[in-house]
């Protein structure tokens, strides 16, 4: 999963990372001003190890704020994050939630990642998932 998001994000935006113009510290300093493409940007490069140590815990708290933007594909990641246990405890309910929302906003692979998980959630889960929308 985590090379399939890698992947997919890095083709469908044309960047990962430093090649989104910026280095680390530029794309800190537009993601710590708020830019929620910097913040994406951020988030891959913590993911993926590019110009810092490779950290899960990091990639989270970058994709979770652009994803609290509106940030479609950090919305996508954020669930993938949650699915695996990377850099969050593990959580199918969060990692539907955030599918969804991507979904939502016209991410098609979010579609099927949702309906994946959504088949893994007990009734109880499903109901509590449902109510988080």
């Amino acid at each position: 999963m985590k090379l399939l998001t890698n992947v997919f994000f890095t083709l469908m935006l044309g960047f990962a990372g430093s090649s989104y113009g910026q280095d680390f510290d530029e794309t800190k300093l537009l993601a710590e001003q708020g830019d929620a493409v910097a913040q994406f940007a951020l988030g891959l490069m913590y993911y993926n190890g590019e110009g810092v140590p490779e950290n899960d815990a990091e990639a989270v708290k970058w994709y979770r704020l652009a994803a609290e933007q509106g940030h479609a594909s950090a919305q996508f990641n954020l669930g993938s994050m949650y699915e695996l246990g990377d850099g969050v405890p593990q959580n199918n309910t969060r990692a539907y939630e955030w599918y969804s929302v991507s979904a939502n906003q016209g991410i098609e692979l979010a579609e099927m990642y949702r309906d994946m998980v959504y088949e893994e959630l007990s009734p109880a889960d499903r109901e509590q998932a449902q109510q988080m929308l």
